[in-house]
């Protein structure tokens, strides 16, 4: 069962592991696989390819941390970077998770414009509950780490609710229960893992 939608702990159980192209996996572990948007500008094409091949692998169960993030360099790389993420996402029916930071309108309207089948993910969400508000009506989920507002996190329904560790030594099941709406059975929906 996962509970933690998003670590970086390596030795994480129950868990979605982020890693990168050219990872070795290890058995028992589940990932998320992406190019990190800070990395948009150093990801040539056999780093695209590295991450196309083994984004097939049976344990990697969703794409990402991928995204938008203005406080680093090159838009325009970034922004191609992400295309390549979705495109990934829906071919392979996995869900994209979302690194998200000052770029919330240019997400909504892309997300408009792909109009994905798959989930989209924003991790580490800590704003508003305006803006969850709205990105909730656009079809995202919300997934809240150690530090978060919690007006917003009162606001967000259980289905659309996920957790996750991300670099904090807080275990997820502590982070799930400040979290009376959470349900540890949707992301388990949410990825298909019997």
């Amino acid at each position: 069962m996962i509970i933690d939608i998003h670590t970086h702990n390596t030795h994480a159980h129950h868990a979605l592991i982020n890693v990168e192209p050219g990872f070795t996996p290890v058995p028992g572990q589940l990932y998320s696989l992406a190019i990190h948007p800070w990395h948009a500008t150093q990801a040539g094409a056999n780093t695209i390819k590295q991450l196309q091949a083994q984004a097939t692998l049976p344990q990697v169960k969703a794409i990402g941390e991928t995204g938008l993030d203005k406080n680093h360099p090159s838009p325009e790389c970034q922004t191609q970077l992400l295309l390549e993420h979705i495109a990934l996402s829906e071919k392979l029916k996995k869900p994209l998770i979302l690194h998200i930071v000052r770029t919330y309108n240019e997400i909504i309207q892309l997300s408009r414009q792909v109009n994905p089948t798959q989930p989209w993910i924003i991790h580490g969400f800590r704003g508003k509950p305006q803006l969850a508000a709205q990105l909730l009506s656009h079809g995202f989920y919300i997934s809240l780490g150690e530090h978060y507002n919690p007006e917003t996190a009162r606001i967000i329904p259980s289905n659309r609710l996920l957790i996750e560790t991300d670099e904090s030594t807080a275990s997820a099941n502590a982070l799930a229960a400040q979290h009376p709406a959470y349900d540890p059975t949707l992301p388990i929906r949410l990825f298909s893992i019997n």
